[in-house]
């Protein structure tokens, strides 16, 4: 029988032989378990499995039933190295117990430990403290970790437990304060080191969430999907977060024959998404908008198909490097390929796709020289962006000229992507 690689923990304390590192792996389930977010979740799993074993520090799951920790566990038992723990965060609710069992316990590794506390609900339970002053009072126990889901208060976010709450955690531990050498804590998707109470607070909800604004100061744009080591070296425990690649996770698509089908995939989601949005629209120029929603929703969920095949699939840059590595294909649209096949419709009187090949140059021509412009992603001014819906051309600026100067398409018509404020 296969062993299974998520931890079903039976007992409060488990010692450990032969552990010296651990990495961590913050909120991948929170938004739901798609391919889109479960790609960086696999990839986070590759990376933690470099270390003894891995612990996921809440939010497995969207929600707490049967079905959500099937599918998290499947996916686990595939892609995992060494052997994953848990610890419940405010969206592990339900069936917890039944899947993963007790919700406050310790490791206790040779050279260190950590202590697991359930504080999903933002309090800390009595049996988790009491847990906690048991093994800080341990002897052998000089260096520890307390985990636990939500953060406590510090310096960059309100989302956190109370001041009371954490003033319990504190009497808890005050004893043997020199011994906790971090708090480590998920909830939040993003990053970020502090010190509260003058041990190092660090969290982490990069491994499958969205990213998202902390502050100011904390940017998602300037924070990347990752995983933080734990590493015990001649008796010193020490970190470092590690950024996870956009191309994180590459299994599927080095099977070739799979690959060669997802891609037939994403091509077919496509022209369902294109066939579909089109239909809508010829419904509602007809007067009939129930049918023209319907059928923007088709479209919509073809696309969404589309993208979590591609996912699989897709390499992409890093985000920061993405725009400009976008330009090279969109000059070789309109200086090569549409040239080309725009000629060779003329020539054999093919008026149509001469028209379409001549409008869609003209647009890609004007998406090189924004997508120049993006490549510095601070400095991009362009508030306002018109969008010819007849023919597809790229207007920028305060006012778009009358008459689309490709087709002639009335300006009344554009479609307009302009800043909202958040």
């Amino acid at each position: 029988m296969e062993k299974q690689k998520m931890v079903k923990v039976q007992e409060q304390v488990i010692r450990l032989t032969g552990v010296h590192s651990i990495g961590v792996i913050g909120d991948p389930g929170c938004e739901g378990l798609g391919t889109y977010n479960m790609k960086v979740y696999a990839g986070a799993l590759e990376e933690t499995g470099k270390d003894d074993l891995t612990l996921i520090a809440g939010d497995l799951v969207p929600a707490g039933t049967r079905h959500y920790y099937g599918m998290i566990r499947e996916i686990t038992q595939v892609i995992a190295e060494n052997p994953v723990y848990t610890l419940r965060g405010n969206h592990d609710t339900g069936e917890y117990t039944d899947y993963f069992g007790e919700k406050n316990y310790a490791l206790l590794a040779d050279a260190f430990a950590i202590v697991v506390l359930d504080n999903a609900a933002r309090s800390f339970e009595e049996e988790g403290l009491s847990l906690l002053t048991k093994v800080l009072a341990m002897e052998e126990v000089a260096q520890v970790i307390i985990a636990f889901h939500i953060p406590v208060p510090n310096h960059f976010i309100l989302n956190c437990v109370s001041e009371e709450e954490f003033c319990r955690l504190k009497q808890a531990y005050a004893p043997w304060k020199q011994k906790v050498k971090y708090l480590l804590c998920g909830h939040v998707h993003s990053r970020f080191e502090d010190q509260v109470d003058g041990i190092p607070l660090i969290c982490t909800g990069g491994g499958g969430a969205w990213i998202e604004d902390v502050s100011k100061e904390i940017r998602s744009c300037d924070v990347e999907h990752h995983v933080v080591h734990f590493t015990e070296k001649n008796g010193a425990l020490t970190y470092e977060i590690v950024n996870l690649p956009d191309d994180c996770y590459q299994r599927e698509r080095r099977d070739g024959i799979l690959k060669q089908h997802l891609e037939q995939t994403v091509q077919g989601e496509l022209m369902a998404h294109l066939k579909y949005l089109m239909f809508a629209e010829r419904a509602k120029r007809r007067g009939m908008p129930r049918i023209a929603n319907l059928f923007q929703a088709l479209a919509a969920s073809e696309y969404y198909h589309a993208r979590n095949f591609y996912a699989v699939l897709e390499r992409p840059a890093a985000f920061m490097d993405a725009p400009a590595s976008f330009v090279a294909g969109e000059q070789f649209e309109y200086e090569q390929m549409y040239r080309m096949m725009r000629e060779y419709a003329k020539k054999h009187e093919y008026p149509l796709a001469e028209q379409a090949y001549a409008g869609a140059a003209a647009a890609e021509k004007e998406h090189a020289a924004l997508l120049m412009q993006a490549s510095d992603m601070d400095a991009f001014s362009q508030e306002k962006i018109y969008v010819c819906p007849i023919c597809g051309y790229v207007m920028t600026g305060d006012a778009a000229p009358e008459r689309c100067p490709v087709c002639g398409g009335a300006g009344r018509q554009y479609e307009v992507f302009e800043e909202k404020e958040a």
